[in-house]
């Protein structure tokens, strides 16, 4: 056998499904010693590995009140009248603690999210860890660790008894169409785990949609904070911004105590995760800003103009932060340095275009409520033509400083 074939046949090795899951392990713990291949030599301490690692603990705060307060939420639910649902991810719960009561801890109220959470979370991440192995090996390419963020993300923005079967559907449109169709890591332009999300958004959308889905009970008939502000239920007459901070209300909502999905109730959560993004600079702040100041100016000129029939109008940029999805997408999802404008003045303007789009499609879509999912998909379109009209902003400068 030639050198070459020697050669081809150990690449052919090391592409394998077997050695790619072996290589990912180990380097969660040694650091790749391999020589680099290829022309260009750059090593930096911060690659795709560790990228992820750290989106994930500064997730870690958010997953874990989300994952109580999916127990919580339940225990009030029992409290009100509703019966626990006979799940089989409950049976090792019922087992340990006889179920879930008024009297329940805090222990077996976070068992209990963490039952339910569990198994979605390992239904996406080995659904896309196969496709990210059968692109891997077509393309003969190394596995990146890129999975991890997507599937995490991806359950964190679905309601916690959604179907695993849907899941799993989920999870392969948004990791096949939104990225491995368009080259894989590094090439995708739209946001994985939304596109993911939006795909069974509308094809299952009463799976998805409906209120009972966020609490794991029979009979609940709650509402989101979202949901009761688009009903009218939450009444923002004469309501200043600033008297926010002193309503228990939004105080609940701020801290976490609301229903929703797992990883968007807790704001604080993920402001101080998010906030350490920004300071590791793996989040750029100039697209968080650019969404606050979007969000916050629109929704002020909807309280200006004001609606008697859309209550809506009269919510308060204050709420708007603290409902839905938007501290996660805002911090987590629109900061993705992947779908993202890569100029300073572009980021600027896909963090504005993004809170504009939220708010408008919030307010004046009363059947889709949440609507920051959407907006970045929607300005992750933007991002490119965003770039190019500041590239053409600044040849132009040049051009005309130079004379030219």
């Amino acid at each position: 056998m030639t050198d070459k074939n020697k050669k081809h046949d150990a690449q052919e090795d090391y592409y394998a499904p077997g050695h790619a899951i072996k290589g990912y392990l180990r380097s969660l713990i040694v650091a790749n010693g391999r020589a680099t291949q290829g022309k260009v030599h750059v090593r930096d301490a911060i690659d795709v590995k560790r990228t992820m690692t750290m989106v994930g603990l500064c997730l870690l705060p958010a997953i874990l009140f989300g994952v109580y307060n999916i127990g919580l939420q339940a225990q009030l639910a029992v409290i009100a009248g509703s019966a626990t649902t006979e799940l089989w991810q409950l049976m090792p719960f019922t087992w340990l603690f006889g179920g879930l009561t008024e009297n329940s801890g805090m222990v077996a109220k976070f068992a209990f999210g963490l039952s339910l959470y569990l198994p979605i979370y390992l239904t996406a991440l080995v659904v896309s860890l196969f496709w990210e192995i059968v692109f891997a090996k077509v393309r003969r390419q190394e596995l990146h660790e890129g999975f991890f963020v997507t599937a995490l993300l991806f359950t964190l923005i679905i309601p916690v008894s959604t179907p695993l079967w849907i899941v799993a559907i989920g999870i392969t449109f948004g990791v096949i169409v939104a990225k491995e169709m368009f080259g894989g890591m590094g090439y995708n332009f739209l946001n994985p785990a939304l596109a993911g999300y939006a795909f069974i958004f509308f094809a299952y959308p009463t799976k998805v949609m409906e209120t009972s889905q966020f609490v794991a009970v029979d009979g609940f008939a709650g509402a989101t904070a979202l949901g009761q502000a688009a009903a009218g239920k939450l009444v923002f007459t004469d309501y200043s911004w600033y008297q926010a901070f002193t309503d228990p209300n939004w105080l609940n909502a701020f801290f976490g105590f609301t229903v929703g999905t797992i990883g968007e109730t807790s704001t604080l959560a993920l402001l101080i995760g998010g906030t350490f993004l920004i300071i590791t600079r793996l989040a750029d702040w100039r697209i968080v800003a650019g969404v606050m100041v979007g969000m916050i100016v629109t929704a002020g000129l909807f309280n200006l103009i004001g609606s008697e029939k859309n209550a809506l109008f009269a919510m308060p940029w204050t709420w708007h932060l603290v409902t839905g999805g938007f501290a996660i997408a805002m911090m987590f999802m629109a900061t993705d340095p992947v779908t993202t404008s890569y100029t300073r003045q572009g980021k600027i303007a896909y963090g504005l275009l993004i809170g504009f789009m939220t708010v408008l499609i919030r307010v004046m879509n009363l059947k889709m409520p949440e609507g920051i999912m959407l907006a970045i998909l929607f300005a992750n379109l933007w991002s490119p033509i965003l770039d190019y009209l500041v590239a053409r902003a600044n040849m132009k400068r040049r051009m005309k400083r130079n004379g030219l």
